[in-house]
């Protein structure tokens, strides 16, 4: 054999070699990542090749599959009533992906988990037959929070106190999943993604926004774990009007002859005396009013219901002005829906915040328990006595304060209503607001539920928690109780 032919055989020996190893690599090491690719069709089609699992609600499925036609994506999602639970399931697009439970259990749905397959499926490789997600969503209190809020734009969530469950979640205005489920959905996907009105957002969850006079709860509070007032019906050393410190700005109540000057907490929260919280934010300082708010989750970066809320804020570093402001809900204070009703939820279970959860269980195909999500826990937010104090004081909000249109009669109902401002020298129409529990003592059954409106078409004027939100509110909780 001359040099040449010794050379060239050589050289293609290494060629096979390098070949060799290169296979070798992607198969052994990179044979999983391109497998799990978001670009690898094989996995869409693989998703799609059979009905998918159900998102179930009071024992009866909210989703369903639909058999496609001339596409290699065999079955498509369906939707029961898609707007009214949209906030509550997300979407499964062919074209778009996954949200919210769509997206978080995906691959129970598609059958992909692995605890889902049993030893046949392993051995010949075969896709499992999907599982459920059970949610704690009530239809009837679902219904009654979207019809209420009907045409406005805004959310409303309702919790079981003693539980942690999620009776329901709304957004408005909302959307229909099934349009967007398939592969030839552009037109409804831009038409929906470019509506000023942002109907795709979950607004229970996604947007915080400030909370206004609703977070006053939080500074009574706060003043009462603290030892700086022993009861609701003491009195507080409150100018009114009440400047701001290190301004000259002047801090006026909504209603300027209500009995502000001095008042008692209870007299504050029924009459929403910003006065009163303003300068008991500053007494107490920003510290200790932070430290209140995060234990009703406020600041809370990973607050998962499974769906992950947007967290609500208590800011820091503030001058005694801007501290002043955030006892009111304003400045940079914000909250979502969900907070504010954790908020009313500790308050009527004792002062004990009960994880807030929207699922619970995850099922196999036979109905067999995969993962048991009821029993969410709890934490200590406020002693017994104090939330005892504030629930009597959100009772006299809604008897005889600012929040009568939540009253139901022959349940104990409390709340706080608010109304933020919005917009540079609040040049916007405000965000309406409420807050609030119920209780039937004959049933023993109890709910919490936070409404806000973004925009309801009224004039600035007629915008307030009491006139927009409570009367929402106590649909919502009406619907809880005769549950």
């Amino acid at each position: 054999m001359n040099k040449t032919i010794r050379r060239a055989s050589v050289f293609c020996l290494l060629m096979v070699l390098a070949l060799l190893v290169r296979i070798t690599w992607v198969q052994a090491y990179q044979g999983q990542a391109l497998a799990d690719d978001k670009h690898n069709r094989r996995n869409v089609i693989a998703q799609y090749a059979q009905p998918l699992g159900n998102i179930i609600v009071a024992g009866s499925p909210v989703t369903g599959s639909k058999r496609t036609e001339g596409s290699d994506l065999q079955y498509k999602r369906t939707y029961k009533d898609g707007e009214l639970y949209s906030a509550v399931t997300g979407y499964s697009s062919q074209a778009y992906g996954a949200t919210q439970l769509e997206g978080i259990y995906s691959d129970v749905l598609d059958g992909t988990d692995s605890r889902l397959k049993n030893p046949a499926d392993l051995v010949m490789g075969r896709q499992s037959d999907p599982g459920d997600v059970v949610t704690t969503i009530d239809p009837a209190v679902q219904k009654a929070a979207f019809k209420a809020l009907g045409d406005k734009k805004g959310a409303a969530v309702a919790i079981d106190p003693a539980t942690g469950e999620i009776l329901g979640m709304v957004s408005t205005p909302s959307y229909d999943p099934s349009e967007i489920s398939g592969t030839t959905d552009g037109e409804a996907w831009r038409r929906l993604t470019g509506d000023e009105d942002k109907p795709m957002v979950n607004r229970a969850l996604r947007q915080p926004l400030p909370p206004g006079s609703t977070f006053k709860l939080v500074v009574a509070a706060a003043a009462l774990e603290d030892g700086r007032h022993g009861s609701v019906d003491e009195r507080t050393d409150s100018p009114d009007p009440y400047t701001l410190p290190g301004t000259r700005t002047v801090l006026r109540n909504e209603n300027a002859s209500a009995p502000c000057e001095d008042a008692t907490l209870r007299t504050a929260l029924k009459y929403s005396c910003n006065n009163v919280f303003a300068k008991l934010a500053v007494d107490l300082g920003q510290d200790k009013v932070k430290a209140m708010a995060e234990k009703f989750g406020f600041n809370t970066e990973k607050l998962d219901v499974p769906v992950r809320a947007a967290p609500s804020v208590y800011p820091s570093g503030m001058d005694t002005a801007q501290t002043a402001l955030t006892g009111i809900g304003q400045f940079d204070v914000t909250a979502t829906p969900l907070q504010m009703a954790m908020v009313s939820a500790a308050l009527a279970n004792g002062g004990e915040l009960m994880s807030p959860h929207m699922v619970s269980k995850v099922t196999d195909a036979d109905g067999d328990t995969l993962d048991d999500l009821g029993d969410a826990g709890g934490e200590r937010v406020v002693s017994p006595a104090t939330a005892e104090q504030l629930r009597g004081a959100m009772v006299t909000v809604v008897q005889d304060g600012t929040g009568t249109n939540a009253r139901i009669g022959g349940a104990e109902v409390g709340g706080k209503t608010g109304t933020a401002q919005h917009g540079v020298d609040n040049s916007k129409t405000p965000f309406a607001w409420f807050t609030s529990y119920a209780k039937d003592e004959s049933t023993g059954k109890e709910v919490a539920v936070a409404v806000v409106v973004e925009d309801s078409g009224a004039a600035r004027s007629e915008v307030s928690g009491n006139g927009l939100a409570a009367p929402i509110a106590e649909k919502t909780m009406r619907a809880a109780l005769s549950r």
